[in-house]
């Protein structure tokens, strides 16, 4: 684990602190979730739910998440198949872990979320990646074909895709799951941001599609959906076989965590359409925003179909090392992003890209425009 000892995130976001620059760089809220969740948690703090809940979650979050799938999904999910976890990382963490080992192979798309590289060392398996290229950051079949072989076990998946803001789509999807029933993979489905889709983009879950039910891990947490990250209140469901696996780690990780915040989040589950498409819409505004001005200061600004992240090409203003100006920027410009290329194995992808995050406030987005627009040529080569 030497090489994971720190992440860009922490790094990033005390330079961020030191100079004082708007911090885009780590993907969180500035604001609270809706009114009635909070309410909610604090109401069950007072009434005494604050000790050990169930191992595999309170019965009502778990029938709250079956309702959730269903619903918005059409997915036909038993309360008894739903594990809450400590966040969607531990139930990433923990399936990895369950079916994966030594001489295993876990096929991930890159760039990817920085925990997944950690997940897999933990397992001892090893990482194949499918590149994600820009500006399109399409999955082609080549690519996918590329990272298979008979040693995989694990089709690590994510969509809404974080760094990219990329939303795969059902052709995509069906490409996966093709490979993955001619490999016998089990696929570990990343869906944190399945509200989080903008005008144009629709998310088709991978076990929606026909036959990838009995080998789908499906992964999502309250954090993103309801902006309490700190919060850790996530899920899998899946195989009852898989869940049973998962849990047997679980259990041992960190046992049961957010007995308060469990209740809160089924009561959250059940609100009615428009608060997860107003939330949606707000982001996508947001998204626009930010866009814009990053435009305006000379990036090449790539498409963003979901998620709370755009990324930007510095190849405009004539440099070739968007790490170099990632770590310049705070001092100088007074805004903080990431660095694309540490999502990546291979060192050569993404040179030019930042990744920018726009699940700000209003007030917080204009101030990171008006800094970049006013570095001006500051930003640019010498």
């Amino acid at each position: 684990m030497r090489p994971f000892t720190t992440t860009v995130f922490a790094e990033m976001s005390a330079l961020a602190t030191r100079t004082g620059a708007v911090n885009l760089g780590q993907g969180f809220p500035d604001t609270d979730g809706p009114a009635s969740l909070l309410e909610d948690a604090a109401a069950a703090l007072r009434g005494g739910r604050n000790q050990y809940p169930p191992g595999p979650g309170i019965p009502e979050l778990r029938e709250a998440v079956a309702e959730h799938q269903q619903r918005f999904w059409g997915l036909d999910v038993s309360p008894a198949d739903v594990l809450v976890t400590t966040g969607a990382t531990e139930a990433i963490a923990a399936a990895v872990m369950a079916l994966t080992g030594p001489g295993d192979e876990v096929v991930v798309l890159e760039p990817y979320y920085d925990s997944y590289a950690a997940t897999v060392a933990l397992s001892g398996a090893t990482r194949r990646t499918v590149p994600l290229r820009a500006p399109d950051f399409e999955v082609t079949e080549a690519a996918l074909r590329a990272a298979f072989s008979d040693r995989t076990r694990l089709v690590l998946l994510n969509s809404p895709h974080n760094p990219t803001g990329r939303v795969l789509s059902r052709a995509e999807l069906e490409l996966v799951a093709r490979l993955a029933v001619e490999h016998d993979a089990v696929v570990v489905s990343d869906e944190v941001y399945e509200h989080l889709v903008f005008s144009g983009a629709q998310h088709v879950p991978v076990a929606s599609l026909p036959g990838m039910a009995e080998r789908t891990l499906v992964v999502s947490s309250a954090g993103k959906t309801f902006s309490v990250t700190g919060w850790k209140i996530g899920w899998v469901h899946g195989p009852s076989e898989l869940v049973a696996a998962v849990r047997a780690v679980k259990q041992f990780l960190t046992y049961v965590s957010g007995a308060p915040f469990q209740p809160a989040v089924a009561a959250a589950l059940r609100l009615p359409d428009e608060v997860f498409t107003g939330f949606a819409a707000q982001l996508e505004a947001k998204r626009d925003l930010l866009s814009q001005g990053l435009a305006a200061a000379g990036f090449a600004v790539n498409r963003c179909e979901g998620t709370y992240f755009v990324t930007a090409d510095v190849r405009p203003l004539g440099l070739t090392d968007a790490s170099a100006l990632a770590w310049r920027m705070p001092e100088e410009v007074g805004v903080a992003a990431i660095p694309v290329q540490v999502f990546c194995d291979d060192p050569t992808a993404a040179p030019t890209l930042l990744r920018f995050a726009f699940c700000k406030r209003d007030e917080v987005l204009h101030a990171a425009v008006e800094r970049l627009a006013a570095a001006g040529p500051r930003l640019a080569a010498p």
